[in-house]
């Protein structure tokens, strides 16, 4: 089985990232699933953007946390697209892909979980976070989420940082991950995916692992290399 190509904040290396332009680029390339990261603003939004400020994907400056969401709004995050709300990264992936959302911070929790709650998006979405007892805490409130934790580095137990959180699956760096910790993580039924590839040299290894999932800046790439490899195998057959 072919692991999912997932757009790692769409498809940032064509289009701004974490906008609705950059997914709907992602979405076109024909990935399977989109990861995108979510900050709460001052007022209480949960909106798509990376950093802690709106500096270097904006034409603005400040912490997204200072900023209300209409001042959110108003900003410029490349070629004219603006900041998406959270609502309308689901109403663009959800029916079309699975969406993986990355909470930055443990402030979104609350927020997180009720708006989850209101779409009744679970079979279609996971959460992720390097904050594994945001991770913890969302599950034992809300079982019917899929949640997952990322990690710097690779630790000593991963699967059991996982089995701790009460999470799903692993999201992992592609440098650290081997055959070995794959097959650890799916006999404990966890998911394994990885980020980010963007060449098929650094690719052709890891299809190998059985992996659920791999993200990339350039997924165009990823997934035009696969369908060339199974058209190969099809034709030896």
């Amino acid at each position: 089985m072919q692991p999912h190509i997932m757009g790692h904040r769409g498809a940032p290396a064509y289009e701004p990232e974490n906008t609705l332009r950059s997914v709907r680029r992602a979405l076109a390339m024909g990935v399977e699933a989109v990861e995108v990261d979510v900050q709460l603003t001052r007022d209480g939004r949960l909106v798509v953007i990376h950093d802690d400020t709106v500096d270097r994907t904006t034409n603005g400056k400040g912490q997204v946390r200072n900023l209300t969401f209409e001042e959110i709004r108003r900003l410029d995050a490349g070629l004219g697209e603006r900041i998406p709300s959270l609502e309308e990264m689901v109403d663009l992936v959800v029916g079309r892909a699975h969406l993986v959302v990355e909470a930055k911070h443990p402030e979104a929790a609350p927020a997180l979980l009720q708006f989850f709650r209101e779409r009744q998006i679970f079979d279609h979405t996971h959460v992720i976070s390097f904050w594994h007892p945001l991770v913890k805490a969302l599950k034992e409130q809300e079982p019917r989420l899929r949640t997952g934790i990322l990690m710097v580095g690779c630790p000593v137990d991963p699967v059991g940082l996982a089995k701790a959180a009460l999470a799903e699956a692993l999201v992992l760096n592609f440098a650290y991950v081997t055959p070995e910790l794959v097959a650890a993580a799916h006999a404990h039924d966890l998911l394994v995916y990885i980020w980010n590839i963007d060449r098929v040299d650094i690719l052709e290894s890891y299809l190998a692992m059985n992996l659920d999932g791999i993200g990339s800046n350039r997924p165009d790439v990823l997934i035009a290399y696969i369908k060339s490899k199974r058209q190969e195998e099809s034709k030896r057959r």
